[in-house]
C-alpha cells in the first residue's frame, strides 16, 4: 500500500504565495459560509436603512459645501463684474470727453459737444431697438398665441 503525505502543497507562484486553485477557493468559501452567522431580512432591512441614512447625511453635507462655495465664488463674480463695469464707464466717460475736446479744435467745443452727444444717442437708439426685438421675441416665446 502506498504512503500518502499527511499535508498536501499547494502549488506556489513565483512570490512564494500559495496558487489559488478552483478546489482550495471553493474550500475556503465553503469554510467562510460555515463562519458566517445566520441573517435576518429584518438585519438586512436595518442595515440597509443605516447606510440609506449615511448616504443622505453624506449627500446633505455635500450640498451644504457645494452651496457654500457657490456663495462664496458668485459674490466675488458679483464684486469684479461691478468692478469692472464702474472702470469700464469711466472709460467710457474717457473716451467721450477726448472726442469732444478733440473736435472742438476742429469745429468748436458747442458743435463738438452736439456731435458726440447725437452720436451716442443713436447708439444708445439703435441698442434699445434691439432689446425691444428681442423682448418681443422673448414674450412670444412664452405666449399662449391667442390674441386679443
Amino acid at each position: 500500500m502506498a504512503h500518502q503525505p499527511d499535508t498536501v502543497v499547494p502549488p506556489m507562484r513565483d512570490d512564494g504565495l500559495p496558487l489559488a486553485t478552483s478546489d482550495s477557493a471553493a474550500a475556503a468559501n465553503a469554510a467562510d459560509s460555515d463562519n458566517m452567522p445566520d441573517r435576518s431580512l429584518l438585519s438586512d432591512i436595518e442595515a440597509a436603512w443605516q447606510d440609506g441614512k449615511t448616504y443622505a447625511s453624506a449627500e446633505l453635507a455635500f450640498q451644504k459645501t457645494r452651496a457654500r462655495f457657490t456663495t462664496a465664488k458668485l459674490k466675488s463674480v458679483a464684486i469684479y463684474g461691478i468692478a469692472a463695469a464702474f472702470v469700464a464707464v469711466l472709460a467710457l466717460i474717457g473716451l467721450t470727453v477726448g472726442a469732444i475736446m478733440s473736435l472742438a479744435t476742429l469745429v468748436g467745443p458747442l458743435a463738438a459737444t452736439l456731435i458726440v452727444v447725437a452720436i451716442l444717442l443713436l447708439v444708445a437708439f439703435i441698442l434699445a431697438k434691439r432689446a425691444g426685438q428681442n423682448w418681443t421675441a422673448l414674450s412670444g416665446a412664452f405666449s399662449s398665441g391667442e390674441q386679443p
